[in-house]
C-alpha cells in the first residue's frame, strides 16, 4: 500500500472504529443510527461511496474497503474483471454466507412496519410463522436477516417516495457493510412506471416515478408509430427514462418485463405483455434491455439490471388458467413448432443483449397435448413435466447451451413450496436441490436457507443415499454466487451502493414533466369505430349540445370517479346534464375487469363485457367443462349501454364509449350500440378526452385480437379449445374450422357494423 495520506489513516482507524461499536455480538441487540454516506470520486475510476467503513487507496486510486483490513483484495479492485473479483469473493464466503445469497425476499420499509430500527428506516418486526402464499417459513428482522441468515437481495413491494427509498436501501446497505466481507443489498422491484392498478407481482407501484402507459399501451403507442413508418423508438424512450429514476433512487435490479407472448386470451396476466406479435414483442424486449441495463452488451454501472420473465413464454396457458393456482400447472403446446414460431423469439433477444437474468415459469411442459417441438433445429424435450425452473432440458440444455444464456436463473416467487408443480411428493430440501441443480441460481420470494443448508448436508455427508440431483454439492453453490456477484460487480454496488435522496427525488420530479411521458399516452388510444366521422367533438359539433358521461367497473363504486370525469369536461367548456334522456352525446367509459392470477374462476376466465351472465363452471381438478353454471360480472352496468344508447340516439344524438383493454375483451356488448369506440390500455383519461374532442389524432393500434364470441374460444369435453391456446390471434385464423369462418375467411377476430377485423395492428384515425 502506497501514498496512504495520514487523513486517510485515520478516516480508516476512524471508521474500523464505528464498525467495533455497530457489530453486536450474536444474539445480541444494539442500537444503530443512520449514518450518512460519504463518496470519494476516482479521477479516473468509480466513485466510492461508505458508511462504516472506508477506502483503501493505492497510487492515487481510491478503493473500497469491503472487508476492512485496509489493504486491498481482488475482489475490492475494480480494475479487475467482474468474474475475477466474484470468484475470489466467492472462495472468502462461508456456506450460510453463499446460501443467502441464493435466496430472494421480500421486505418493507421502517416507515410503513409495526416495528422499526435504525432511526425508523428499518422494519424489524418478527413472526415465528410466515403466512405466505409462497410458503416461506419465518421472518426476522432486517438486520437480522442481512447478518444472521445473509441474504442480500430483496423485492420492495411498497411505494415510497424517491428520497425515503433511497434512504432505506442506504440504511439496508449500512447493515450489510458491517458484515465480514461487505457484500452490498441489491433491491428488486416489478413495474413501477405504469399507470396501472397495484397487482402483487406484476405492478406493486404506481403514480411515484413517471408514470406511462401500461404495459399492452406501450405496445399500443409503439405499434401505432411502426406502422405509420416509423420505429419503436418509444420504447427506448420508456426504458431509458425509467432507468434514471430507478438507479437515482438505488433500485438496481427489476423484475421485469414480459417477453411472453399473448396467445390464450384467457391469461389473467396478458396486460402485463406487450402484445401477440412476437416480432414487435422481440423488438420492444430487445430495446428494453438494452436502455434499462444501460448497453447492448450486458450491464452497467449506471444501468438496473432485468429478470425477463416467464420463460419459454408464460402465454400458453391452458384454457387461460394460470399456474399460481394447481389447474393452471401446465403449459401445452398443441401446435407443431409454436414454441420456436411464437414464444422464443423475445427471450432469444434478451440474452443476444446480455439480459442479466431470466425466470422461468411455474408451469411444466405437458406432453400428452403437445406436438413435436424444435429449436434452431433440435428437438426439444417436452417429457420431464416438472416446472420449468426444475427442468434441465429448457433451462440448462435450451436456455443456456443452445440459446446461449450467460446470466443467472431467477425462480419464480415461491418454486418450492405451493406452486412446486411436478415436485409436490418430495420434500423441500429435495425441491429446491433439484431446482438449483437443473440450473436455477436463485429462489425468489423466500428466506428458507435451512432447506437448502439441509440440501448441501446431505451431499457433504450422506451422498450415497440420494440420488445426485437431490442433494447439493459445494461446486454448484459456488457457480450460483459467482453468477450472481457477476452481476453486483458490474452493477458497481460493491463501490458505491448508495445514493443520495434529495438527488432522487430531482431526478424522478425531471422524468415526471418528460412531455413524452404523456404524449404516450396520447398515443397508446386507439380509435376502433368512428361512424359517420363522429370523432372529434369539435367545438362546432358541440355548439348549443350537452354531454352525458358516465363511467362503468366491476365493482360498481364509480361515484367519485363519475364526479371527477364531469368536472374534467366541466373545465374543457362542456355543457353537461346528469339525465341521458337529454343528451345530445353520451361518453361511457367502460373499465371491465375479470379474473385474478392467484384464484381460478369458477369457470372459465369471462371475455365478455357482461353483468349477470350464466356460464359454465368447470371441473376444479380437470379444467373441463361441467352441467352447473354460475353468473359473471365483468362490468357492473353493462346492461344499462343499450338502454343509454337507445335513448340518445332518440334525440338524434351520438354515443361514444371506450374500453380498458386488460384483457382481450370480446366489445359485442358495447360497439353494435355506440358511434365511436376508442380502446385504451391503462392509459390517462385525459389522454382519451383529449382524442375524443379532437385535440390528438389517434395514432394507437390494437396490440393484440379481440375473440369475436364464446364461439371461438370455446372448450369441448376434453378440455380442448377450438382455436389452439398456443397461436396468437392473428393466426388463430389457419386452424379453426372452415365453417366458422366469413367472406374473408376470417373466423377468429370480432369485427364491427362498419367490417373492420379488431386485429393485431388495427386502428383508425380522423
Amino acid at each position: 500500500m502506497k501514498n496512504m495520506t495520514f487523513k486517510r489513516i485515520m478516516a480508516m482507524f476512524l471508521c474500523a472504529t464505528m464498525l467495533i461499536s455497530f457489530v453486536p455480538a450474536m444474539g445480541e441487540e444494539t442500537e444503530r443510527h443512520y449514518i450518512e454516506p460519504t463518496w470519494v470520486a476516482n479521477e479516473n475510476g468509480p466513485t466510492i461511496g461508505y458508511t462504516v467503513k472506508g477506502v483503501v487507496e493505492v497510487d492515487g486510486k481510491f478503493y473500497k474497503d469491503s472487508n476492512g483490513n485496509g489493504t486491498l483484495e481482488a475482489y475490492e479492485n475494480w480494475e479487475l474483471s467482474d468474474e475475477e473479483r466474484a470468484k475470489d469473493l466467492v472462495t472468502r464466503m462461508t456456506i450460510d454466507e453463499k446460501i443467502g445469497m441464493m435466496l430472494i425476499r421480500s421486505r418493507g420499509l421502517g416507515i410503513n412496519a409495526a416495528k422499526s430500527g435504525m432511526d425508523g428506516l428499518l422494519d424489524e418486526v418478527e413472526s415465528l410463522k410466515d403466512t405466505s402464499i409462497f410458503g416461506t417459513t419465518s421472518t426476522l428482522g432486517s438486520v437480522a436477516t442481512i447478518q444472521e441468515q445473509h441474504l442480500r437481495h430483496f423485492i420492495l413491494r411498497q411505494n415510497p417516495t424517491p428520497a425515503q427509498l433511497a434512504q432505506w436501501i442506504n440504511a439496508m446497505n449500512q447493515v450489510a457493510e458491517e458484515t465480514p466481507n461487505g457484500i452490498p443489498v441489491i433491491i428488486d422491484s416489478n413495474s413501477r412506471n405504469e399507470n396501472a392498478k397495484a397487482t402483487f407481482g406484476m405492478n406493486d407501484a404506481s403514480g411515484v416515478f413517471s408514470t406511462w402507459p401500461g404495459t399492452l399501451g406501450l405496445a399500443a403507442a409503439a405499434m401505432g408509430d411502426v406502422k405509420a413508418g416509423g420505429d419503436a423508438q418509444l420504447i427506448t424512450d420508456f426504458a431509458e427514462i425509467a432507468r434514471g429514476e430507478w438507479d437515482a433512487s438505488g433500485i438496481k435490479k427489476g423484475y421485469m418485463y414480459m417477453a411472453d407472448v399473448t396467445t390464450d386470451p384467457r391469461w389473467q396476466r396478458t396486460y402485463g405483455t406487450f402484445g401477440e406479435d412476437p416480432a414487435f414483442i422481440t423488438d420492444a424486449i430487445g430495446r428494453i434491455v438494452e436502455g434499462f441495463q444501460g448497453s447492448a452488451e450486458g450491464v452497467t454501472e449506471n444501468g438496473v439490471a432485468l429478470t425477463v420473465k416467464h420463460f419459454p413464454g408464460g402465454g400458453a396457458r391452458e384454457n387461460g388458467f394460470d399456474p399460481h393456482y394447481s389447474l393452471g400447472q401446465w403449459n401445452p403446446y398443441p401446435t407443431e413448432g409454436s414454441l420456436e414460431n411464437y414464444h422464443l423469439a423475445p427471450f432469444q433477444i434478451a440474452v443476444d443483449k446480455g439480459v442479466s437474468s431470466i425466470m422461468p415459469y411455474y408451469a411444466k411442459p405437458y406432453a400428452a397435448k403437445s406436438a413435436a417441438q424444435t429449436y434452431q433445429g433440435v428437438e426439444l424435450d417436452l417429457t420431464e413435466e416438472v416446472g420449468f425452473a426444475f427442468n434441465k432440458a429448457f433451462i440448462q440444455n435450451l436456455l443456456r447451451d443452445q440459446m446461449g444464456h450467460k446470466g443467472y436463473i431467477n425462480s419464480d416467487s415461491g418454486i418450492i413450496g405451493n406452486m412446486a408443480w411436478g415436485m409436490t411428493d418430495y420434500d423441500v430440501p429435495t425441491r429446491a436441490a433439484y431446482a438449483i441443480n437443473a440450473g436455477t441460481d436463485i429462489i425468489s420470494d423466500s428466506n428458507d436457507i435451512w432447506s437448502i443448508k439441509e440440501a448441501w448436508r446431505r451431499g457433504q455427508e450422506e451422498a450415497d443415499k440420494y440420488p445426485a440431483e437431490h442433494v447439493l454439492t459445494t461446486e454448484r453453490i459456488d457457480e450460483a454466487n459467482v453468477r450472481l456477484l457477476v452481476e453486483m460487480f458490474a452493477l458497481g454496488l460493491f463501490e458505491n451502493p448508495y445514493r443520495d435522496p434529495a438527488n432522487a427525488d430531482a431526478v424522478v420530479a425531471a422524468a415526471r414533466a418528460d412531455e413524452r411521458v404523456y404524449n404516450a399516452h396520447q398515443k397508446s388510444v386507439v380509435l376502433l369505430k368512428n361512424s359517420d366521422a363522429t370523432l372529434p367533438l369539435t367545438g362546432e359539433k358541440l355548439d348549443g349540445k350537452v354531454a352525458y358521461i358516465e363511467y362503468f367497473n366491476d365493482t360498481g363504486d364509480v361515484k367519485a370517479t363519475n364526479d371527477a370525469l364531469r368536472l374534467a369536461l366541466l373545465e374543457r367548456g362542456l355543457t353537461l346534464t346528469n339525465d341521458y334522456t337529454k343528451a345530445d352525446y353520451a361518453i361511457l367509459l367502460c373499465d371491465p375487469n375479470s379474473g385474478a392470477y392467484f384464484s381460478a374462476t369458477a369457470g372459465y376466465l369471462e371475455l365478455d363485457i357482461c353483468d349477470g351472465k350464466v356460464v359454465t363452471d368447470v371441473d376444479t381438478v380437470t379444467g373441463v367443462p361441467v352441467d352447473t353454471t354460475h353468473t359473471e360480472t365483468t362490468m357492473v352496468g353493462a346492461n344499462n349501454i343499450p338502454v343509454i344508447a337507445e335513448a340518445v340516439h332518440a334525440n338524434g344524438g351520438k354515443v361514444i364509449a371506450n374500453i380498458d383493454f386488460s384483457l382481450a375483451f370480446m366489445p359485442g356488448n358495447v360497439e353494435p350500440h355506440v358511434d365511436a369506440l376508442l380502446g385504451g390500455f391503462d392509459t390517462f383519461t385525459d389522454a382519451t378526452i383529449d382524442v375524443i374532442l379532437g385535440a390528438y389524432n389517434p395514432t394507437g393500434v390494437l396490440p393484440l385480437t379481440l375473440p369475436k364470441n364464446d364461439a371461438v374460444i370455446a372448450v369441448d369435453e376434453n378440455g380442448n379449445c377450438i382455436s389452439p391456446n398456443d397461436v396468437p390471434g392473428y393466426a388463430k385464423d389457419q386452424y379453426m374450422p372452415e365453417e366458422m369462418k366469413d367472406e374473408n375467411g376470417k373466423a377468429y377476430a370480432y369485427r364491427d357494423a362498419d367490417g373492420n377485423y379488431y386485429e393485431s395492428y388495427f386502428g383508425l384515425s380522423f
